[in-house]
């Protein structure tokens, strides 16, 4: 039968000596002890408890560092949820202090058959994956990020820059034909009159009364505006001195629906990029007990 081992929780994280607990148990305040299991584990010589003792602790530091920045990654993730970090850290799909409490050691995982060393060689090994997955995993978020960043200061700004895909819709054009084209201008609202009253006339064969407001931010409006083709240079040049800028734009709905999709798409692999990972640091910290406290009891029966 396997020792077992109550934790207080304690405001003086340094009371317990499993500093994985220590980190989350006080993430609840409902919490006042629990029975901790541990299993009967093979016990080698004395020299090598001592020097396994040393290597377990600084694996703990390892550990601990990991899952550190395993919550970390997590809170970057949720951005503006940052509050929802708790809830969103798991361990096999239930929460941390449920976890801890209901801790069971993995025996497929963790075999007690074998040695200490070969117990914490497997952890040791696992959580350099996993540290190595987390670096992988960060790379890739922040890849991600920046690149939906891009796309979203595409979709912001003044109309003079901004993406507009999700402005226009293609009734706004004439589409497929052979002699007329529709152009999109930026008109300062400062202007506007001055646009309502003279851009039939920038330009020979401009179609009357073919210019809607599409849009508005701030300063602009969105227009639109319908003309024979070879009358595009010269709209253009004429819009320019009145300080109506005419966008280069061209109506593709495929590229569109492509760019929206790409949008959603580099959202929703932003958000999948930290699943629940499994960072063997309870098995450590029990591991981590065992050699202490055989060590401490060894040391107490030869005193006498």
């Amino acid at each position: 039968m396997g020792d077992s081992i109550h934790i207080q929780q304690s405001q003086d994280h340094s009371f317990c000596s499993f500093s994985i607990i220590a980190c989350i148990l006080p993430l609840s305040s409902e919490i006042e002890s629990i029975k901790f299991n541990i299993p009967d584990l093979k016990v080698g010589t004395l020299d090598v408890l001592v020097g396994l003792s040393d290597e377990l602790a600084k694996l703990d530091a390892f550990v601990e560092g990991v899952v550190k920045k395993v919550a970390q990654y997590m809170a970057d993730v949720l951005e503006d949820s940052k509050d929802k970090v708790q809830e969103n850290l798991l361990a096999n799909g239930v929460d941390l202090v449920t976890y801890i409490t209901r801790f069971q050691w993995d025996m497929a995982k963790y075999p007690i058959k074998q040695s200490l060393k070969n117990i914490s060689e497997i952890i040791a090994k696992g959580v350099n994956q996993i540290d190595n997955d987390l670096k992988a995993r960060a790379s890739a978020y922040n890849n991600l990020k920046g690149n939906l960043q891009n796309l979203e200061r595409k979709n912001a700004g003044s109309l003079l820059t901004r993406s507009l895909a999700d402005i226009v819709k293609k009734e706004d054009f004439v589409l497929d034909s052979e002699y007329l084209v529709t152009l999109l201008v930026v008109v300062p609202k400062l202007n506007y009159n001055d646009w309502v009253k003279q851009y039939e006339t920038l330009a020979e064969m401009v179609v009357p009364r073919s210019s809607n407001v599409l849009f508005e931010d701030q300063d602009s409006y969105l227009c639109n505006v319908t003309l024979f083709r070879k009358a595009v240079d010269d709209f253009k040049h004429k819009a320019r001195e009145y300080k109506f800028m005419v966008r280069d734009f061209q109506y593709n709905e495929e590229e569109m629906k492509a760019d929206k999709e790409e949008m959603n798409r580099l959202s929703t692999d932003k958000k999948k990029q930290f699943a629940t990972m499994d960072i063997p640091g309870l098995n450590l910290s029990q591991q981590e007990y065992y050699p202490d406290d055989y060590l401490l009891l060894r040391t107490y029966s030869n005193s006498y």
